[in-house]
């Protein structure tokens, strides 16, 4: 156990620490904070929900000074991750005078101007909007000395590699360079080697890419019982804050629709909300107005809301990296989470896939009944009225119930109120459109090679599909 007073902080930072109410530093803090502090270059492999904002936010603060140029740049894969690191820098901040500004898409580039000319000593972007600022000299990257790259991993399977490498190297090569990332693909090791000094790789140890504290089940059901089984999931036992993961717009629009439809509390979130609407959603999320929080990957990425019990893998993600994020939303702060993945029987051998990548074996769980659902639904009655029987005044209501009691069997009577409290579910009639199954990760790349297997096992060319007259692809692009 280390306490921050052991690690050698500001005296205005551990202020701020304190009136937080940390005082034990997480073991990714205690680990990169002194070696930052050093000067060192920093690769921190680590899950979400470990700290590392503070790990690195801490050594940046100390670091910064007030010149009228931002100091300090974070680099976050969305626009609420950023936010988020910015809300978090600032609080840190508070008593030493720094302070974080949050620039991303979808904010007018105008307001961003006017907020840079009130000097912010650090900066939080997306690759993008910074790129944007770069070009306008409304930002000046010469002035840096330190840059994070948070969730590196992300934004590099968002695309935005080329964007880090161009931001990086307009910032002067004396700048200390710090990259937190959950995995470490190969893509990402070329960018550490080319622009990381002699970098310190610091590991918060686990059995595997997944938290010890992750319940993993997985359901093998088709595509047209999925909703079903969600639905009785939510029954048998309610989460206190959920996450549904789908895997496109269309489907988080149809699956919050339908969730809203049945009596559930739910809304969804992706990328093509604007960032007014997102901003509502999530508050509502957090304050539990809704307990039940629809999602794409991206929309969801950078998601810290403490108190989420349940992840249901509506859908399975493309790759393990981006289960090992989704799951990573519950189980937070040392409290335990479950997380629940939907297969299509196409996919259990993408499921498998996903299991060997994370070294974690998921337990197999039967598709749950209607009856089950329905005994979940009693049950939370049941509970409701023990917290009556324990929490309310009754007593202007006894002699009624003694009445009732003395004309009626006790069991018939107890049966006849939990059944007139019991909400029926909901039947209307719910249709998703259908998505495609994932094909195992051997096969895509298979078919990315040109080649697929015939009725014999041999591999044998794929036929060049036709092209339309305007040069576009008969194949419909999905959207994400």
């Amino acid at each position: 156990m280390t306490l921050f007073t052991e690690l050698q902080m500001d005296e205005q930072i551990l202020q701020a620490v304190n009136n937080m109410g940390f005082e034990e530093a997480t073991p990714i803090q205690a680990e990169v904070i002194p070696k930052v502090k050093k000067g060192l270059d920093i690769i921190g492999q680590a899950q979400t929900g470990t700290g590392k904002t503070a790990a690195f936010g801490i050594p940046l603060i100390e670091q910064m000074d007030q010149e009228a140029h931002p100091q300090g740049l974070v680099l976050a894969p969305t626009r609420e991750l950023a936010i988020q690191v910015s809300e978090e820098l600032n609080r840190l901040g508070r008593f030493k005078g720094v302070q974080a500004l949050a620039i991303y898409g979808g904010q007018e580039i105008s307001r961003q101007i006017k907020a840079l000319k009130r000097h912010p000593q650090i900066i939080v972007a997306t690759p993008g909007r910074f790129m944007d600022h770069m070009r306008r000299r409304t930002i000046r990257p010469k002035y840096m000395k330190m840059v994070v790259l948070d969730e590196a991993d992300e934004m590099l399977s968002m695309g935005f590699v080329e964007d880090i490498e161009t931001i990086l190297s307009e910032i002067p090569e004396e700048r200390q360079t710090l990259l937190f990332s959950a995995t470490m693909p190969k893509r990402l090791q070329s960018v550490t080697t080319k622009f990381m000094d002699n970098p310190e790789v610091v590991k918060v140890k686990s059995k595997g890419l997944t938290v010890s504290n992750i319940e993993q089940r997985f359901i093998e059901v088709p595509e047209k019982q999925k909703f079903d089984t969600l639905c009785h999931l939510l029954d048998i036992t309610p989460p206190e804050l959920a996450i549904v993961f789908g895997r496109t717009k269309r489907r988080v629009d149809e699956l919050s629709e339908a969730l809203t439809r049945r009596g559930y509390a739910a809304e969804g979130i992706h990328g093509d909300l604007k960032q007014s609407q997102r901003d509502k959603v999530l508050r509502k999320f957090k304050q539990g107005t809704i307990d039940i929080l629809v999602a794409t990957d991206v929309a969801a990425r950078g998601l810290d809301v403490s108190g989420v019990t349940h992840v249901y893998n509506f859908d399975l993600p493309q790759d393990p990296e981006s289960y090992v994020h989704r799951i990573g939303r519950t189980g937070r702060a040392g409290k335990e989470g479950i997380a629940y993945s939907f297969s299509t029987p196409k996919e259990i051998s993408h499921l498998k896939f996903i299991e060997e990548t994370t070294k974690k074996k998921m337990i197999r769980q039967d598709i749950p009944t209607y009856a089950e659902a329905m005994h979940g639904r009693y049950q939370q009655v049941v509970n409701k009225l023990l917290e009556t029987v324990k929490n309310e005044d009754t007593e202007d209501l006894e002699s009624t119930a003694k009445t009732l009691l003395s004309g009626h069997d006790p069991v018939t009577l107890v049966a006849a109120a939990l059944k007139m409290n019991t909400n029926e579910p909901d039947n209307v009639e719910i249709k998703l459109t259908e998505e495609a199954s994932l094909r195992p990760k051997k096969e895509r790349g298979n078919r990315k090679k040109g080649f697929k297997k015939n009725h014999r096992g041999k591999k044998k060319p794929y036929k060049q599909s036709r092209s339309r007259n305007d040069g576009s692809s008969r194949k419909r692009k999905k959207t994400v």
